[in-house]
């Protein structure tokens, strides 16, 4: 009786080479396949891992048909490595049928853990972290873009959204139009590279910022925007004139502590507050 093989979820770098876990070198010179999404670009990687895996081409175009042959040899005991070009496979990249036609037919599925776009520059990003949304790219047409920031309007939690280059101002622009010019916005650009670059500010700045310098539109960006201050958080305004008061003068744990037990809220929504007026500042 044949064992069914392993489809294993195989992280590659952002960016910097060594970003690749020991793990994943040892699967993607043991299994039978490698479907990449672009199989030259992966080619590299591979030679700079020092390995030679058998590679099949998996992208967008032709990921249905793939999958079919795929499965057919996984269902015959092979192991196959799904890889994207950069990050985590299926955080907007291909792999989602694959993925779950593999799960309807009974085929073990095993994801590494690795580089992630998002993850990475949200954790040094400065906005809350407790809650956030991740949307991945911005439609490319106005109206459903300005709909997608529109859903924004209340939202509390930090949002994060992949852009390119010859897209970022425009999205910008459309923050400042949709959610106002002082929303919080950081954005992460060409990250874990040599000239990775953090921006934080408001909408306004982030936009003035990017038309200063040709060079700040070039690269891969993570555009993260900060949830609306105050919105269906239950802060009063007399609450949220408060913290902020102190804020001036305490550090901001110990002023949502004061006004938490003088209000009668919760001290982490009034931190969490705290930080959005932070960024603003």
């Amino acid at each position: 009786m044949t064992t069914t093989g392993t489809l294993f979820i195989v992280p590659t770098p952002i960016g910097n080479l060594e970003d690749i876990t020991q793990r994943a070198v040892r699967v993607l010179s043991e299994v039978d396949v490698v479907a990449a999404e672009d199989t030259r670009h992966s080619a590299r990687l591979m030679q700079h891992l020092g390995i030679n895996p058998r590679m099949l081409s998996l992208h967008d175009h032709n990921e249905s048909q793939r999958a079919v042959q795929l499965i057919a040899q996984l269902q015959q005991g092979h192991s196959v490595a799904l890889i994207s070009d950069a990050g985590t496979p299926l955080i907007s990249d291909p792999g989602y049928a694959l993925v779950s036609q593999c799960r309807a037919a009974g085929v073990a599925v095993v994801p590494l853990p690795g580089a992630c776009a998002a993850i990475t520059a949200l954790s040094a990003a400065g906005l809350p972290t407790d809650r956030f949304r991740f949307e991945g790219f911005l439609p490319v047409k106005a109206q459903a873009r300005q709909q997608q920031l529109e859903s924004l309007l209340n939202e509390t939690a930090t949002s994060v959204y992949y852009e390119a280059p010859r897209r970022i101002e425009d999205t910008l622009q459309a923050v400042v139009e949709v959610l106002g010019s002082d929303r919080a916005v950081v954005i992460a650009k060409e990250l874990t590279k040599a000239f990775e670059t953090f921006f934080s500010g408001s909408a306004a700045q982030a936009l003035e910022w990017l038309q200063a310098d040709p060079n700040h539109q070039r690269g891969e960006f993570v555009l993260m925007i900060g949830g609306q201050p105050g919105a269906d958080t239950g802060i009063s305004d007399e609450a949220a004139g408060l913290l902020k008061a102190l804020m001036a003068e305490l550090p901001l744990k110990k002023a949502a502590g004061i006004v938490a037990k003088h209000c009668d809220l919760k001290k982490n929504a009034l931190y969490e507050y705290g930080l959005t007026l932070n960024q603003k500042g």
